[in-house]
């Protein structure tokens, strides 16, 4: 029988093991070669998994004492809701770990995170075209059909 993940907050001594799921992550949503991000980017995002005054969270799952998958997620204020909300912002497993519901338990934790901090909504996005993960997410959340746009200066 499988194991089962085991989620828990990112520690400072993963960040080995983090940093090549984290660039998996980015690669595949294009952000590589001349598109990917500065490693000051990825430097800052580090330090505020640790930093108490951001709101910017971080776990990890891990399969047999690896390291296989991250989600990180930031609570923050919403003009419709007096609690805060949380973005799901990012999700990612190892490829040789999907279908193990590594995921799925990341996910859930953050479920867990959201409702210990207050908070009763739990939100991400994803590309249309992911439709692997897709198909997991119409398993454990709500659709809405809303498009994202989004605009750089």
């Amino acid at each position: 029988m499988p194991t089962a993940p085991d989620v828990r907050p990112l520690r400072e001594t993963d960040r080995a093991a983090w940093l090549p799921l984290w660039d998996g992550y980015n690669a595949f949503y294009g952000r590589k070669g001349d598109t990917a991000l500065a490693p000051e980017i990825t430097a800052t995002t580090w330090k505020r998994f640790f930093d108490a005054n951001e709101p910017v969270n971080a776990l990890v799952a891990e399969l047999d004492g690896e390291v296989v998958g991250l989600v990180h997620y930031i609570f923050h204020r919403s003009t419709n809701r007096i609690e805060p909300v949380c973005y799901l912002q990012d999700l990612f497993t190892k490829e040789s770990v999907r279908g193990r519901g590594v995921a799925r338990a990341l996910i859930e934790t953050v479920y867990v995170k959201a409702r210990e901090h207050g908070t009763k909504r739990v939100y991400w996005q994803t590309q249309d075209t992911n439709a692997t993960a897709r198909m997991l997410y119409d398993k454990v959340a709500k659709h809405y059909g809303f498009i994202v746009y989004s605009h750089e200066s």
